[in-house]
C-alpha cells in the first residue's frame, strides 16, 4: 500500500497509505499469520481431528485457508447487482462474467486476483493447495459443478477475493434443481468470509423462502453483515424513503437480533441508465463511498479478524470435545447401548445443560441441539474419543495466551510519532524544492473543477476523449515528450487509450508535479485512483 517517489535533485521519500504508521506492513501481517498458523496447528487442530469435529461442523482448516486473503461474500436475489458491483470494483468485466436481468448468474464464482486471464473449474480448484476451497470437496460433484475461480489482474483483487454467488430465486423450484444445498454452501463461505454483503434491489424488496434460509445461515456471523440497498437512483426521493422502510420491516421479520444493521443506499452502474432521479445523488454518493471505505480498510483489519475466527473455532471445538466425551462417558460398556443411545439423542438439549453446568459454560457457546443430533446420528457414539485433559489445556492455552499475544503485535491507534513530525515546524519537515506534502498524491487533493472545462471544450464521447485530442492540451505543459508519455500511463490506469474526468485530472495533476521538479513513480500510486477504482 506504499510507493517511493524519486526526485529529481536525487532524494527520495515515501508517500504511505491514509492509514500511515498503524497500517501493518507486509512482514508484520505476516509473522501474525505464521503465529496463527502454528497455534491453530499444535493447539487447536488436535482436538479437531479426536473428537470428529469435521462431521459436525467443518473441515480442518489449511494453510490456504489461514493465509487467504480477505473474503466478501455478495447474496442477494436475481438482477440486484452483484455481478454488476464487482465490474465497478474491477472496473471491467472478469472471465466468466454474464449480467442480465434474467437469473444469469447460475453458480458460485469466486473472483481472484491472477496474472493471466483464466477460469479455473470447481473440481479443479478443491483440490489446488493454493487456493482455499478444499473444504468445498465435501459437498460433492453437484456443487462443484456450479463453482469456478475467475482469476484476473486487478489491483483490487490484490487486497481481497469476491465471491459471486447465484442470483436467489422464489419458490422451490430453484431450491430442488440445484442438487446441493445452497444454505450450508452460504454458511461455509459466510464463516470464512470478512464481510458479507446482501444484495437488494430497489424494485424488489420480497424475501423468498430460499434467501430467507440463506440469512438464517448467517448467524453468529452478524458483526461481518452489511446490507446494500442498490439502484436507490432509480427511485425518486419520497419512494427511496418508504422503500428503505419497507426493507428493514422485512428484514426485521427475518433477521433476529437486536442490533441494527449497517445500510448502504447505493447505485453501482457501469453505464447509468438515462432514467436516473437525482434528488438523492449526494446521498446516495457519500453512502457508496462509505461502503467502498469499508472495502479498502479489509487487507488492514484482516490479521484482526482471523484471530477473531480463530478464536470463534476454538471455542467451538473446545465445546465440542466436552459434548462428544461427555455422550461417550455416557454410554454402557456393556449392554444396552443401542437404547441408550437412542436415549441420548432424544434427550439431547438436556444433555447440554448438564455439561453447561459441570463446566460453567454459557449457553451461546452451545450449537443447535437439532442440527447436532442430525449429524449426532449417524456416529456410534461408543466410538468417540474419551476427555483428554492435555487437548483441552491446549485450547485452553491458545485461548489464554497465544492468541491474545498475537493482537498484543498490532500497533496502536495513536502511535510514537517520530522526532521530525513532532515539531510541524521543524525545518526538515518543510518540504522543499520538488518535494511535495503526502496529501498531493491522494486523488482528493485534485482540483477536478478547475480542470472539468478544459475537457469539456475536448467535446467527449460517452465520457471519455481520445489520445488525439488530449494530446494538443498536454503538450501545452511544454514537457518532452518522454514524460508526457509516462503521465499518459500512469493516468490511463485502466489501458484503453481513452481517458475520463478521473484521468484526465490525474494527467493534468501529474504534469503539475513534474513541473514543480518531481519524477513519476513508475505505477500510478493507489491513493491517486479515484474511489470507484480503488
Amino acid at each position: 500500500m506504499s510507493f517511493h517517489l524519486k526526485k529529481k535533485n536525487g532524494k527520495e521519500r515515501q508517500n504511505s497509505s491514509p492509514s500511515g504508521s498503524t497500517t501493518f506492513e507486509d512482514d508484520e501481517y505476516a509473522k501474525v499469520i505464521e503465529g496463527i498458523k502454528r497455534t491453530y496447528k499444535t493447539k487447536i487442530r488436535p482436538v479437531e481431528t479426536t473428537y470428529n469435529f469435521e462431521g459436525f461442523h467443518s473441515a480442518p482448516l489449511t494453510d490456504s485457508d489461514i493465509e487467504a486473503k480477505p473474503i466478501v461474500l455478495l447474496i442477494g436475489q436475481y438482477s440486484t447487482g452483484k455481478t454488476t458491483f464487482i465490474r465497478y470494483l474491477l472496473d471491467k468485466a472478469y472471465p466468466g462474467e454474464h449480467i442480465g436481468v434474467e437469473p444469469t448468474t447460475d453458480r458460485f464464482v469466486s473472483v481472484m486476483h491472477g496474472t493471466e486471464e483464466r477460469v479455473i473449474p470447481g473440481n479443479a480448484a478443491a483440490v489446488n493447495q493454493d487456493l482455499p476451497f478444499r473444504g468445498l470437496n465435501r459437498f460433492g460433484q453437484a456443487f462443484l459443478s456450479r463453482f469456478q475461480v475467475s482469476q484476473t489482474n486487478s489491483p483490487v483483487l490484490e487486497n481481497m477475493t469476491i465471491i459471486d454467488t447465484p442470483g436467489i430465486l422464489a419458490g422451490d423450484k430453484q431450491t430442488a434443481e440445484r442438487g446441493y444445498d445452497f444454505t450450508q454452501v452460504i454458511e461455509w463461505f459466510a464463516e470464512r468470509a470478512d464481510l458479507i454483503l446482501l444484495m437488494f434491489d430497489s424494485h424488489k424488496l420480497d424475501i423468498s423462502n430460499e434467501f430467507k434460509m440463506a440469512i438464517h445461515s448467517l448467524r453468529g456471523q452478524e458483526e461481518k453483515v452489511r446490507v446494500v440497498l442498490n439502484k436507490s437512483d432509480m427511485v425518486s426521493q419520497q419512494q427511496l424513503m418508504r422503500v428503505y422502510g419497507a426493507m428493514m420491516w422485512s428484514l426485521g421479520k427475518v433477521v433476529q437480533t437486536p442490533e441494527v444493521m449497517r445500510v448502504y443506499l447505493s447505485s453501482f452502474w457501469t453505464e447509468k441508465p438515462p432514467n436516473c432521479f437525482e434528488d438523492c445523488r449526494e446521498l446516495i454518493e457519500a453512502e457508496s463511498k462509505d461502503l467502498l471505505r469499508d472495502l479498502k480498510e479489509l487487507r488492514r483489519n484482516a490479521a484482526i479478524r482471523k484471530i477473531n475466527e480463530i478464536v470463534k473455532r476454538a471455542r467451538l471445538a473446545r465445546v465440542h470435545a466436552l459434548i462428544v466425551s461427555h455422550l461417550k462417558k455416557e454410554m454402557p460398556s456393556m449392554f444396552g447401548k443401542k437404547k441408550k443411545q437412542e436415549a441420548l439423542l432424544n434427550n439431547l438439549a438436556a444433555e447440554f445443560v448438564k455439561i453447561q453446568q459441570q463446566h460453567h459454560l454459557p449457553p451461546g457457546d452451545f450449537p443447535n441441539p437439532e442440527r447436532f443430533k442430525q449429524n449426532l446420528a449417524l456416529y456410534d457414539m461408543d466410538k468417540f474419543k474419551s476427555l483428554k485433559d492435555d487437548l483441552i489445556s491446549g485450547v485452553d492455552e491458545a485461548l489464554s495466551k497465544d492468541l491474545p499475544h498475537l493482537m498484543s503485535q498490532f500497533p496502536t491507534a495513536n502511535p510514537e510519532l517520530e522526532q521530525s513530525a513532532k515539531n510541524p515546524f521543524q525545518a526538515d519537515s518543510i518540504p522543499g524544492p520538488g518535494e511535495f506534502p503526502p496529501s498531493y498524491w491522494h486523488f482528493e487533493s485534485i482540483d477536478k473543477q478547475k480542470h472539468l472545462p478544459r475537457f469539456n471544450l475536448l467535446h467527449p464521447r460517452d465520457g471519455k476523449v481520445s489520445g488525439a485530442d488530449a494530446r494538443p492540451v498536454l503538450m501545452e505543459s511544454g514537457l518532452q515528450n518522454d514524460d508526457l508519455a509516462h503521465v499518459w500511463r500512469l493516468a490511463d490506469f485502466d489501458n484503453d487509450g481513452y481517458m475520463d474526468i478521473d484521468e484526465f485530472c490525474i494527467a493534468m495533476h501529474l504534469i503539475q508535479a513534474v513541473q514543480g521538479g518531481a519524477e513519476l513513480p513508475e505505477k500510478l500510486p493507489t491513493t491517486l485512483m479515484p474511489n470507484r477504482k480503488f
